[in-house]
Formats: structure tokens, C-alpha cells, sequence
């Protein structure tokens, strides 16, 4: 018996917005609203991550006028929640009010 490879969530997630990129907007717009509500910055610096491999961290940086590294770090857990929403919201190019 052949041993099943199963992707990851956000493997799948990933190639879903490849595939969609008329969908990010929407997708950003539901997890702020999420955030808004639950105020988990895990989950949503998780999804942010998705949407920034997708459209590309070093697209992103220069959009944001910020170092590469820099928005890794923004968007990593061990960035600060209120910088990385702030950062990843205005660099991932989504709508600067709300």
C-alpha cells in the first residue's frame, strides 16, 4: 500500500489564490473583519502569510517601502500585532480605511 501525501491548509490556500487572485480583496477584507471580533493576531498574521507568498514578499516590501526582512518580520509571530496589522494591511495593497 502506497503512503497518501496530503497538503498543508495553507499549501492548498496558497494555490487556491494563485489560481483566484480576484479573490484576495474579498479574503482580506473577511479576515480583518475577523480580527476584528476574535482579536487573534495568530490567525490572522497566519493568513496574511498566505496572501504574501502569494503575491510575493519582495513585491510587497517594495510597494511598502520596507526591507524584505522587514515584512517577514512584520508578519511573523514574533512581530508586534499592532505594527504587523498596521505593516501587512497597508503593504498587501488592501484599502487603507475602514
Amino acid at each position: 500500500m502506497t503512503k497518501r501525501a496530503y497538503r498543508q491548509f495553507r499549501e492548498v490556500e496558497e494555490d487556491y489564490f494563485r489560481n483566484h487572485p480576484e479573490e484576495i480583496d474579498a479574503y482580506l477584507d473577511e479576515i480583518f473583519d475577523e480580527y476584528g471580533e476574535d482579536h487573534d493576531s495568530a490567525s490572522l498574521l497566519a493568513s496574511l502569510r498566505v496572501i504574501a507568498k502569494v503575491k510575493g514578499i519582495s513585491h510587497i516590501a517594495e510597494k511598502a517601502g520596507m526591507t524584505r526582512q522587514g515584512i517577514q518580520h512584520a508578519l511573523s509571530s514574533k512581530g508586534n500585532p499592532r505594527f504587523d496589522y498596521e505593516c501587512a494591511w497597508l503593504s498587501l495593497g488592501a484599502r487603507k480605511t475602514r
